[in-house]
């Protein structure tokens, strides 16, 4: 039986419960082994113990350097019970991101899962971490505890469950005080959204250093009591054999993960439908085009659902529901507990169908930006409200369109141009494995229209046939004043596109 909504007060309730309900229940897969309820509570006490004599309290920050392993969920829970805040950051960050991210959060510990990720063993020598493997935790590599790092006050320990460093568009991180009570709601809402199961088990690639692994992804799937798939990197090769073993009930991730999937698949010219157990797509962390939802569908033979979230609302606020799949590629209706304002230019609504800046208010919005007043000012407005920075319309069903970010918005010509929509229609052509829209200042003031291709194998580039075919497809003032062919579109470790990255190679390129 699924808890009580009510029953949990932080996120570390979850896997308590289920270790006295069914401790004999799996709750993860990871590398051929089974670990189950009981077994990953035991963990968590043992962890919490080590860490409690480490000197870590309430108040504390714990940076973890990792990529997703059964150490992570074990440090993610024993922290909540210490009231103390796991910042986890995802291995593959330069040396650079990881240490401005130290700098900024000011941890009492440094750990690094170095026997699941080369990257954070490479990190935990530069900073002479020591190995060592506590009761519950495993091979780990740890930094000498600083005795300097000032706690939190009790009350806001309490509160926040989760420090999420965010790239922003800019690539300077921001630390997202994610909360216990919008963790939890999610949860629930994510539960109830994808009618979850104890029998379901989901495939946990997306890194927990991110708001769909940890939200989506752990706390979700555990709160449901069911089972995780636990993955540190994606390999299109291991997942298509798990799915068409029946291992995974649910297949969650962003956008680019399906394009590699569909990459191998056809590669390999194995196809995946009927899977014997996978009832359940989902993509989010990104926009959704037409041709990558078709082809996604096709190849499983079941619709792909789809979301908008952001990690300063603990996740979701629309997902589209199981029982009216859609044909666009909308983010579906609105959850419970949310509310939403589109606003024009001038701060009053948006007229009906058009697009302006979404306000949301609910129990997801975050405690605020660690250490940044200016910048929680800037994002949090008076009654409750978030500026999530995004663009978007609401169609007359209610159902979001997301039309791109505020701060991407190219104007050209007076006109305004949308990344998404010139994206959506130049993924359309037959060569085109993904793209990215940046807009490049002009010397008259206007803004040139760029983009970027990543090419499909065995294809070839031929930026004139491509401007061609955006002819009768995309308005003057849409069209891309240059193509430009990359080997891989730079994405975060969440699978973000990087666009501030492709803006410096446009600035890189007119300067020599």
């Amino acid at each position: 039986m699924l808890p009580d909504r009510a029953a949990f007060q932080r996120i570390s309730d979850i896997p308590r419960h289920w270790a006295t309900e069914a401790p004999d229940r799996a709750a993860v897969f990871e590398d051929g082994r089974t670990v189950n309820f009981g077994q990953l509570w035991q963990g968590i006490e043992d962890a919490q113990a080590w860490l409690q004599a480490q000197g870590v309290g309430s108040g504390d920050r714990v940076l973890v350097v990792a990529e997703n392993c059964l150490a992570v969920i074990t440090l993610v829970f024993a922290l909540s019970e210490l009231g103390a805040w796991p910042v986890v950051v995802n291995a593959r960050l330069s040396e650079r991101e990881i240490e401005v991210i130290r700098c900024h959060c000011q941890p009492r510990l440094m750990l690094f899962t170095h026997a699941a990720s080369p990257d954070a063993l490479r990190h935990g020598v530069r900073y002479r971490a020591r190995e060592i493997a506590p009761a519950g935790l495993g091979p780990l590599m740890a930094s000498i505890a600083d005795s300097a790092s000032e706690r939190e006050p009790e009350a806001l320990a309490r509160e926040v469950a989760a420090l999420i460093y965010t790239s922003g568009t800019t690539g300077q991180p921001k630390g997202v005080m994610v909360t216990h009570r919008g963790l939890l709601h999610f949860a629930r809402v994510t539960v109830e959204s994808r009618r979850m199961q104890p029998d379901d088990c989901a495939y946990a690639v997306m890194p927990m250093s991110h708001v769909f692994g940890l939200g989506t992804l752990l706390v979700s799937t555990l709160q449901a009591g069911a089972s995780l798939y636990l993955s540190a990197r994606f390999n299109a090769a291991d997942l298509t054999a798990a799915i068409r073993q029946g291992a995974i009930t649910l297949l969650q991730g962003v956008p680019t993960m399906f394009s590699r999937i569909l990459a191998h698949v056809r590669a390999s010219g194995m196809p995946l439908a009927p899977s014997p157990r996978l009832r359940y797509l989902y993509t989010g962390g990104g926009p959704l085009d037409p041709t990558l939802k078709q082809e996604v569908e096709a190849m499983f033979g079941q619709p792909l659902h789809h979301g908008y979230g952001m990690t300063e609302y603990a996740g979701s606020l629309f997902v589209t529901r199981m029982d009216r799949p859609r044909g666009d590629c909308s983010a579906g209706e609105i959850v419970e507990g949310a509310e939403l304002q589109v606003l024009g230019a001038d701060g009053q609504p948006a007229p009906a169908g058009e697009p302006g800046e979404l306000w949301v208010r609910g129990p997801g919005v975050m405690r605020g930006y660690y250490r940044a007043p200016a910048l929680t000012a800037e994002a949090l407005r008076p009654g409750g409200w978030l500026n999530t920075g995004d663009l978007g319309r609401l169609g007359p069903d209610g159902a979001l369109f997301i039309v791109g970010r505020t701060k991407d918005l190219i104007i050209h010509s007076g006109f305004n141009v949308y990344p998404i929509e010139v994206e959506s229609v130049i993924n359309t052509h037959p060569s085109v494995r993904v793209s990215a829209v940046v807009g490049q200042p002009a010397a008259d003031g206007n803004e040139q229209v760029i983009a970027f291709v990543e090419i499909k194998d065995g294809e070839k580039f031929d930026a004139a046939a491509l401007h061609d075919y955006l002819v009768d497809r995309l308005s003057p003032y849409k069209r891309p004043e240059k193509i430009l062919r990359v080997a891989t579109i730079p994405t975060t470790a969440s699978g973000k596109l990087l666009k501030h990255q492709l803006k410096q190679m446009v600035s890189q390129q007119k300067q020599r």
